[in-house]
């Protein structure tokens, strides 16, 4: 396996729990394949002085047990050579200066700065890399979502960054973007003959897009009550799933050809008038139920949560496609927490048959569905109708089954590993580019100031349940239901 260049990435918010649970597990998966350059080093930053002993023994407790099988004595322990820790406060110009004598200002190495911190940070820090010489050529900056609160805030935060770093050194990361199913996707899509001349509204009746969470807001209440599902999942990752399912093709795969036609897709979005948040939207908030069988909490009742919140856990919205390819399509999109499963997938329901030779299996809505599963499992199922064995000719629903982690016996990499390797050999392909992230901003915009003008509360919903009973009426109206209600 090829490896990347030298490098040297340093994490922001290195002892916080998105590096501890994913950052540093992904690059010690991405060392054990032999993917990163020898002399590669990883540098966590925080503002508590641990010392790199200290940290290492942080990895320990918070890292190593979520390795499960990967773990490897030798191994883990050659990945710790890697790894070193400085303290730095975010503010501190000095703590800079200190971190470039640390690592040096040469281009000769690639450095990354991962911002695992909060979106308010962002400006200062990329600011303060800038006046200590950590821009140089061969710099890039990572971003965490959500960039900003709102469209504003968004551009503010951007304009300030892009005078500190050029466009292409700039790295708006969306890890869904870099699962394996969802590349696969852009594959089933351009690499056959087989679905392009019917993706599109003359086949296909209607998209759902769901990002289904059972696990609740957890520690993370302070955060969530000044963001909210539609700032935190829809404006990021359900629009960059409806992005890839809508494009058209690229002229090739380069990194702006294939974001160009994103872009074109979050233009083409038909905007929400404040009649159309009253009836396409659905804001949904938790209540207190059981997951598994074990009780849990209302979402009012999460550590660092107003009791008399109003902030929204679930958002489903019916949205379309404006041109040729998607006119009168629906696209349904959904994303909650303390749903009754974890799932993350993309259902494609094709039309009907123009004349119905068999009646339809009792259950069963659509005859032939495309489930692109992201999580928990990958896979991707092609659901038809056959007829069942015996004297008759009743029909029973199957389908054809790509399972990745059956069909393809190769190690699968982690979205996170996959990205983080991208950031340090320089692709951009998988990352948003200023103006997608702008885009997505001006068309959620109307709903969330709609939501506010009209004091919108969220509709209550158990912990355990699909949601919201108006979410499963968004569909009905147009004679459909969700995919694990049909």
């Amino acid at each position: 396996m090829a490896t990347t260049p030298a490098f040297d990435i340093v994490f922001f918010g290195g002892t916080g729990d998105l590096a501890l649970r994913k950052l540093i597990p992904a690059l010690y998966d991405a060392h054990l394949a032999g993917a990163l350059h020898p002399g590669g080093r990883i540098i966590a930053l925080g503002r508590t002085p641990l010392g790199r002993d200290g940290y290492l023994a942080l990895l320990e407790s918070r890292v190593q047990p979520r390795l499960g099988s990967r773990f490897s004595d030798t191994a883990w322990a050659d990945f710790l050579e890697r790894v070193d820790f400085a303290k730095l406060d975010a503010d501190n110009i000095d703590d800079y200066h200190q971190l470039a004598q640390s690592l040096g200002t040469s281009a000769d190495r690639v450095l990354v700065c991962y911002l695992a911190t909060a979106p308010h940070l962002f400006i200062t820090i990329c600011q303060h890399l800038s006046a200590a010489g950590l821009n140089h050529s061969n710099s890039r900056v990572v971003l965490e979502k959500p960039l900003g609160h709102d469209l504003q805030s968004s551009n503010a935060i951007n304009e300030a960054v892009g005078q500190c770093f050029s466009e292409n050194q700039i790295y708006r990361i969306d890890h869904y973007l870099g699962k394996e199913s969802v590349q696969n996707l852009l594959a089933i899509r351009f690499g056959n003959t087989l679905f392009e001349p019917l993706w599109r509204r003359e086949w296909i009746d209607n998209v759902q897009i769901t990002i289904a969470e059972d696990l609740g807001v957890e520690e993370r209440g302070e955060f969530y009550e000044r963001t909210g599902a539609l700032r935190d999942m829809l404006q990021s990752h359900l629009l960059q799933l409806l992005c890839i399912v809508a494009m058209e093709p690229p002229s090739s795969l380069t990194e702006d050809a294939v974001r160009d036609e994103k872009l074109k897709v979050l233009k083409s979005l038909k905007p929400f008038t404040a009649e159309d948040v009253l009836t396409k939207a659905v804001r949904g908030q938790y209540r207190s139920g059981a997951i598994n069988g074990k009780p849990v909490p209302g979402y009012r009742e999460e550590p660092n949560v107003d009791p008399a919140s109003n902030t929204e856990t679930f958002v489903a919205l019916q949205a379309e496609v404006s041109g040729w390819r998607w006119a009168g399509v629906p696209f349904f999109l959904r994303t909650g927490k303390r749903m009754q499963e974890r799932v993350a997938e993309i259902v494609i329901n094709f039309r009907k048959v123009p004349h119905a030779l068999f009646p339809m299996p009792v259950g069963v809505s659509s005859a032939n569905r495309l489930v692109i599963s992201l999580q928990p499992k990958e896979s991707v199922r092609l659901y038809f109708l056959a007829k069942k064995p015996g004297d008759t000719m009743d029909l029973q629903s199957t389908y054809l089954n790509l399972d990745f982690h059956t069909m393809f016996k190769s190690r699968r990499s982690d979205a996170y590993e996959r990205l983080l390797l991208d950031v340090i050999n320089g692709r951009l392909a998988l990352f948003m580019r200023r103006d997608e992230q702008a885009q997505a901003w001006t068309w959620v915009e109307p709903i969330l100031a709609c939501w506010g003008r009209h004091a919108i509360a969220p509709k209550l919903y158990t912990a355990g349940s699909w949601g919201p009973a108006a979410s499963s009426g968004l569909l009905s109206r147009t004679g459909v239901s969700w995919h694990e209600e049909a």
